[in-house]
């Protein structure tokens, strides 16, 4: 009987053993990142490419999960019922976080948390040359006779907010003209229909390197070092100025702190690998791009509270 019982008693702890480095085995399954936009766009092509690498550092494979739909509430409504396991992620963009500030989200800003960053394109602030203005004094100085006329794309969109929190902490005057895309706009500011737009680098770039487009300053709180002459908006004087193309990836905030940090681990050594440094040169943005969560996090919130407060003022929250 005894040696029956240690046998019964050392099965059992072998079984408590083996229960509990399952638990702690993880990943344990695929990771799933779930995206809002269609196949082939930016952020579904950002996502598989930071993936490629990732699948190897996990250990586990890895795949998107495309739920269109409500300017990215479908796919938090998708994402916030999954187990915060750490299994799901989700890539958002500043789409989301102005859906969430307009009360159509399914979650808040308190309910996730940022892992890592994947781009980081900033805003830059540009003029046509025949304005004559070669600094962002300059054009705020002007437009208190006259507001500039400003191009960017539809209303309430990360564009529009970015303008109207440049004019409201910096004191400028601006009409805003609302385009249907990139294209329209650097045609309108190249015919002088516009003076100023808030463009990325990879729409700006043609009109800055012919001498057309006067690049005033960035939305960032780095200089960018493809345009090191260029200074930040925050350096001029104007704090929390802060917009960019960004795209990243987070996890609902009842995830374990453990595999949150693992998931940041491993997705910023992955896109530390040539393959994902080669895809970002080919967009035109630099290593600088990729952050962890601490500094992703803190610009997720940063850029959220100045579209909560834009939108407020322009009339476009609950």
């Amino acid at each position: 009987m005894k040696t029956f019982s240690r046998i019964a008693a050392g099965a059992m702890i072998l079984a408590t053993v083996a229960t509990t480095s399952m638990a702690e085995d993880y990943p344990s399954q695929p990771i799933e990142v779930v995206t809002h936009a269609s196949a082939g766009g930016g952020t579904d092509t950002t996502a598989r490419t930071m993936l490629i690498r990732a699948r190897r550092e996990l250990g586990v494979d890895a795949f998107v999960q495309i739920k269109k739909g409500g300017g990215g509430a479908v796919a938090m409504s998708y994402a916030s019922g999954k187990a915060a396991d750490g299994h799901t992620l989700m890539a958002i963009t500043p789409t989301h976080l102005i859906t969430m500030a307009r009360g159509r989200a399914p979650i808040g800003i308190d309910e996730i948390k940022g892992i890592a960053r994947s781009t980081d394109d900033p805003i830059i602030i540009v003029v046509n040359k025949d304005t004559g203005i070669e600094s962002l004094e300059q054009l705020i100085e002007s437009s208190k006779s006259s507001p500039v006329k400003w191009g960017g794309t539809q209303a309430g969109g990360i564009d529009h907010i970015a303008a109207m929190t440049f004019a409201n902490k910096s004191g400028a005057k601006v009409a805003y003209v609302p385009f249907d895309g990139g294209g329209a706009i650097i045609t309108n500011l190249m015919g002088g229909n516009l003076q100023a737009a808030g463009l990325n680098y990879g729409e700006a770039v043609d009109g800055i390197e012919s001498g057309d487009f006067v690049p005033l300053a960035i939305m960032a709180q780095e200089r960018l070092a493809i345009l090191p002459d260029t200074p930040t908006v925050g350096e001029l004087g104007i704090d929390g100025v802060n917009f960019s193309t960004v795209r990243g990836v987070i996890v609902m905030k009842d995830v374990p702190a453990d595999r949150a940090a693992l998931l940041e681990e491993k997705l910023i050594k992955g896109m530390s690998h040539g393959t994902y440094q080669a895809y970002l040169s080919g967009i035109g943005l630099d290593a600088s791009s990729v952050a962890g969560s601490e500094v992703w996090d803190a610009q997720i919130r940063e850029m959220y509270d100045n579209i909560y407060t834009t939108l407020g003022e322009l009339g476009l929250r609950k």
